[in-house]
């Protein structure tokens, strides 16, 4: 082959290499659009199942102990290691990479706290917002956030701050009836929805953002009136 050739080859090498450079983004951007929004709907009371595997914090030295026959390495515990109801809502909450907005009315479930103290480890940024009376009830999970430094708000009026829902790095949708208890979450016939939803997050993103600035600790009062019985 001669010198001309040569060139005319590597200039068309050339070329391909660039058009297949440039034709990337554009296949990424077809793909994307053509993958499905999540759905997923999770129905309580969940199995109760390990979930020693999902929470466990970067780093975090293995047991001393031999783990369970059948169980994932490293985990001590004979409960089930398949997925749950709950599994599956961890799943959903651990995902987050960039912010985790929390809107809550009862949070006392361990698992689903860790979680949430795992991702503020993880640099996520975490806010709570929750109801005044069931934040001082034993067993909560809002003390244990607020000593691991996530900012945290509550009400001061009337009514209960009765919404349950979260927000994944402000695209995925968590909310349904479910509050974040144990007995919820073991007893309780609840529902939680899952769904990647640009104008639903959107809506429940400015109702947090409106709470949030309501909730400011700024507006708080020293004496405010006792809310009614529901």
């Amino acid at each position: 082959m001669g010198p001309l050739r040569w060139q005319v080859a590597a200039a068309a090498a050339v070329g391909l290499a660039l058009a297949m450079e440039a034709l990337l983004p554009v296949l990424r951007w077809l793909w994307a659009g053509r993958r499905r929004p999540r759905r997923e709907v999770l129905f309580f009371p969940s199995q109760v199942t390990c979930t020693e595997a999902l929470l466990q914090a970067p780093g975090a030295p293995p047991p001393e102990a031999p783990a369970v026959p059948g169980s994932p390495a490293g985990c001590l515990c004979s409960l089930p290691h398949g997925e749950s109801a709950l599994s599956r809502l961890l799943r959903a909450l651990l995902a987050a990479r960039a912010s985790l907005e929390l809107c809550l009315f009862a949070f006392s479930s361990p698992q689903l706290g860790r979680a949430v103290q795992l991702l503020h480890q993880r640099g996520v940024r975490v806010r709570v917002v929750t109801d005044c009376d069931y934040m001082a009830l034993n067993g909560s999970q809002i003390g244990l956030l607020r000593k691991a430094g996530i900012q945290v708000r509550h009400d001061q009026d009337l009514g209960y701050m009765h919404h349950k829902f979260a927000i994944v790095d402000k695209k995925v949708l968590i909310t349904g009836s479910l509050n974040w208890t144990t007995q919820a979450i073991q007893n309780n016939r609840e529902n939680v929805l899952i769904m990647e939803d640009e104008e639903y997050v959107k809506l429940f993103l400015e109702e947090f953002e409106r709470i949030w600035e309501e909730f400011n600790p700024a507006k708080y009062t020293f004496f405010p009136q006792e809310k009614k019985t529901q």
